[in-house]
């Protein structure tokens, strides 16, 4: 045990210093066999420190040592034969030690590929090239061949014989008293192979997958719902603008979001060329980059709470005509129903997009979905220029007919909409 050295290395020290002292003119003048001795001390102290039994907390372990087994037929062997082109080994090494499914895999012709730590017992003679991967190759008897370790040190003691050359990426060689009849070549820094070499982890089950996949599209919901409801608080106005434009325009508004998705990069493009062309423009330029990018943003994200909020009034509105009660209808309550209903497409996919075919055409449907939404929302915030129009684009019905009987109408109790005086004509946001 190194503890144990130590400890004999101070008992030695302390019997040493009283022997020396009542031996008077024994002693060397110059204090040779003291500076021996404390040379001893820190060399078993050195060799503590640098031991692998010394427990460096930060060392991960070992793999457990078992035989790497041979690459498919279709891959290039890794031949031991030359060591003398380290980077040329190297590149060999990572391009047979990436991961894959069931584990590394490794060809050696002429040789052995091993795993983990790897002895050699004082009476085996090994006859062929020896490849230790994430492991220490202890030699104490004869190898006849080259030796490369990856991850992992050689340490020759006495006696230990390899009769070829020896190349360490991440590794040192340590010899004890063994014999060398090769190079040494030794490369402390490996991090390419041994990012290579980690077992690959293991795949999180069903229920993790479903867990996180609801958490996220629990978080995206809610983040949507914090800044709708700033948008209520701030612009309602333009929120149910933007929103008539969506009920009463979903054809033209959609046409119009795809036709401005499609000119986003030319408009982009003519932006800036026309800034370069002029001194104050290449000025203006950073600005003006981070106000178009801006205004792309808030069009799409608040197009998409335009549809959210239309949705929510739609069903709403719907459900009061049939005598429902619902309670009092505003549109922080149209913004949670309707990005309710759309968290659903989600939602559905987070729970059953584990199955193999079901959750691939589940996610399908809900991109589709979400896409179509988002650019009739996109289209509507263009068509009423973000809500600052008096009226909601693209009516076909004269603004005096825009009342809450107008528009929802109950005909299931066969009473024809008459204009109720005082209604608000412009918009129905509450």
């Amino acid at each position: 045990m190194p503890t144990r050295r130590i400890l004999a290395a101070l008992t030695l020290g302390a019997l040493s210093v009283p022997s020396a002292a009542h031996a008077g003119t024994r002693i060397d003048p110059t204090g040779s066999r003291a500076v021996d001795l404390v040379h001893g001390f820190w060399t078993l102290v050195s060799e503590v420190r640098g031991s692998p039994d010394a427990g460096d907390g930060a060392q991960e372990p070992h793999p457990t040592p078992q035989a790497l087994a041979p690459a498919p037929p279709s891959e290039p062997p890794v031949s031991l034969d030359d060591l003398s082109k380290p980077i040329t080994m190297e590149s060999r090494l990572r391009a047979a030690l990436r991961p894959r499914k069931g584990g590394a895999r490794v060809t050696v012709p002429g040789g052995t590929a091993r795993l983990g730590d790897f002895s050699i017992g004082s009476n085996e003679s090994v006859t062929g090239h020896l490849l230790v991967v994430q492991g220490t190759a202890d030699v104490y008897g004869k190898l006849l061949g080259n030796l490369v370790t990856v991850e992992g040190d050689v340490v020759l003691h006495p006696g230990g014989v390899v009769s070829g050359d020896i190349l360490t990426f991440g590794g040192e060689v340590r010899d004890e008293g063994g014999e060398i009849g090769g190079e040494v070549r030794t490369f402390r820094s490996s991090s390419v192979l041994r990012a290579l070499v980690r077992t690959e982890p293991a795949a999180p089950s069903a229920v993790a997958t479903v867990f996180r996949r609801v958490a996220g599209v629990v978080g995206v919901f809610l983040t949507l719902g914090a800044l709708g409801f700033g948008l209520v608080m701030f612009g309602r106005p333009n929120l149910e603008v933007v929103s008539d434009t969506i009920s009463h325009s979903f054809a033209r508004s959609f046409a119009t979001g795809l036709l401005g998705q499609l000119l986003l990069l030319p408009t982009f493009g003519m932006l800036v060329v026309g800034l370069i062309l002029s001194v104050i423009g290449i000025v203006l330029l950073p600005f003006a980059v981070v106000v178009y990018v801006l205004l792309v943003i808030i069009a799409a994200v608040g197009g998409y709470l335009a549809v959210a909020h239309a949705m929510g009034e739609t069903y709403t509105r719907r459900r009061l005509a049939l005598g429902a009660l619902i309670g009092s209808p505003n549109s922080y309550r149209y913004l949670i129903v309707g990005l309710g209903a759309l968290a659903a497409f989600w939602m559905a996919w987070s729970i059953f997009g584990w199955v193999p075919i079901a959750g691939d055409l589940i996610r399908g449907a809900a991109i589709l979905v979400t896409w179509l939404l988002g650019t009739a929302g996109f289209g509507a915030a263009l068509l009423s220029r973000a809500g600052i129009r008096p009226n909601f684009a693209g009516r076909l019905i004269p603004p005096e007919a825009l009342t809450d009987e107008y528009l929802w109408a109950t005909p299931q109790f066969g009473v024809t909409a008459a204009k109720r005086p005082g209604s608000r004509t412009p918009t129905r946001g509450l």
